[in-house]
């Protein structure tokens, strides 16, 4: 598993250095200080192990179980928690996401990946949104599903333009501005009682 971890980190050092196309398995192997054969030992090409660190860093970036972790109960502050946490994760992972954005256009099994996972948020965050319906605090005409999706890529989408493409938008106003647009865009009200609901996900992978 050392040995694994290692090469994990050393890829992603090489990927971010020398990008996807050129990063050559030779290069991880010696960043990484293991044989050159030692590599296949536990991933078969390039690809697979940048998959593998695509998944790290997607875990990274998840934020499970929020309530049970801090205690929050509140709505807003769950969605203010929820996209601090994103947030803060894609900035430390600015480089890789950017490359994930490049190797998306011309690898389309990674692509599919992507797509999948950023379904799966999406699916979460509307199981979340049809709670706060049923318990009268969003708007009950909204589509759960394409309000998730629509909602968890405008953050994605924001987090892109600012920590990859350098857009100057001092992160407590794009975190309270975000929130706020999901608060306006769901027309959340006051919870009349308190009940157990899905946490919001962090945006899709796939935006």
């Amino acid at each position: 598993m050392r040995t694994r971890n290692a090469l994990i980190t050393a890829a992603r050092e090489v990927f971010e250095r020398d990008g996807y196309l050129d990063a050559r398995i030779t290069d991880i192997t010696q960043a990484a200080n293991v044989a050159s054969g030692s590599f296949y030992t536990y991933f078969n090409s390039k690809e697979e192990i940048f998959q593998a660190l695509v998944e790290m860093v997607q875990e990274e970036m998840l934020h499970p179980h929020l309530r049970e972790r801090t205690g929050i109960t509140d709505t807003r502050q769950l969605i203010d928690a929820a996209n601090r946490e994103y947030l803060r994760a894609y900035r430390r992972n600015a480089r890789l996401m950017a490359l994930f954005e490049q190797v998306a256009q011309i690898d389309e099994n990674f692509l599919a990946l992507r797509v999948e996972r950023g379904n799966a948020f999406a699916r979460r965050n509307a199981k979340m949104i049809r709670a706060l319906q049923h318990d009268g605090e969003a708007d009950p005409s909204l589509d759960p599903l394409v309000t998730a999706h629509a909602l968890s890529v405008m953050v994605s989408r924001m987090a892109y333009m600012v920590f990859v493409l350098e857009h100057r938008i001092p992160f407590e106003r794009l975190v309270t501005t975000l929130n706020k647009i999901w608060e306006n865009g769901l027309q959340l009200k006051e919870a009349p009682q308190e009940g157990n609901r899905e946490l919001p996900a962090e945006p899709p992978a796939d935006a």
